[in-house]
């Protein structure tokens, strides 16, 4: 049998993912796992313009694919049951890996994690924010500031079986202003590898080329000088960037 037409085979919705602030379907394109957000289920924001969050996750793909470093799974835009809307490809995570965590600060391992933050649980015990100090992770970190994500909460870090890390649910992304809220403030202020400021200088390359050409059908020319400020900005200083402005500096839920 073919593979399915993933743009125009039929999308049969098979579920939903009630814990989702937005409408969000699971479904199938012939034998193929996606999510499925329609544009219509976008619930109204305040800071974000209304009908813009698929975009932003097709954007959110491309500047990925630009690094090269495949953090976000194959997203596309196209017609479903509820009308326009984000299509992704589904990744099917291992249970049995956390790349973020929340522990009792007592118990944080030595080796291998990330400190972000400490704070008291529902009982009055002191826990630890922590993310593994990985590769993988390092890389998403910088996409997140690249693209200005503004909720990199642990349950969108998908860790896979073979230690790769895919990240989701980017709809609040690319924003003009400065927003970055993430849980992965483990490396601040160390200085990017050399493989790390060349996929940046991939995107600024893209940026006058064919990435900028796709991206100006997403987003804003202001949001479109933002992204290319900020790439520049996080090239120059070479180092990950510490938290700045009135916002908060991690998302709520953490998780």
């Amino acid at each position: 049998m073919p593979a399915p037409d993933l743009l125009t085979s039929e999308l049969t919705l098979t579920g939903r993912i009630t814990t989702a602030s937005n409408a969000t379907f699971l479904g199938s394109i012939g034998d193929v796992q996606v999510v499925y957000k329609p544009i219509a289920g976008e619930s109204p924001l305040w800071d974000f313009p209304h009908g813009t969050l698929a975009h932003r996750e097709v954007a959110a793909y491309l500047v990925s694919q630009a690094l090269g470093w495949d953090i976000v799974p194959r997203t596309w835009l196209r017609d479903g049951p509820l009308g326009e809307g984000m299509v992704q490809l589904w990744q099917e995570q291992d249970p049995a890996q956390h790349a973020v965590d929340l522990v009792a600060t007592d118990h944080v391992p030595e080796e291998g994690w990330k400190h972000v933050l400490e704070g008291q649980d529902e009982n009055g015990q002191m826990v630890t924010l922590i993310h593994e100090d990985s590769p993988e992770l390092r890389r998403m970190a910088v996409f997140d500031t690249v693209v200005n994500n503004a909720d990199r909460k642990g349950n969108h870090i998908l860790a896979m079986t073979d230690g790769h890390r895919h990240g989701v649910d980017h709809g609040l992304t690319f924003h003009h202003d400065h927003k970055l809220r993430t849980v992965l403030w483990g490396w601040l202020g160390d200085p990017l590898t050399t493989g790390e400021r060349e996929g940046i200088d991939r995107v600024i390359e893209g940026l006058d080329g064919g990435l900028g050409r796709d991206l100006a059908h997403l987003l804003s020319a202001e949001e479109m000088e933002a992204l290319a400020t900020r790439c520049a900005r996080l090239r120059s200083s070479g180092r990950f960037p510490a938290p700045s402005g009135e916002i908060s500096a991690v998302p709520w839920p953490l998780f």
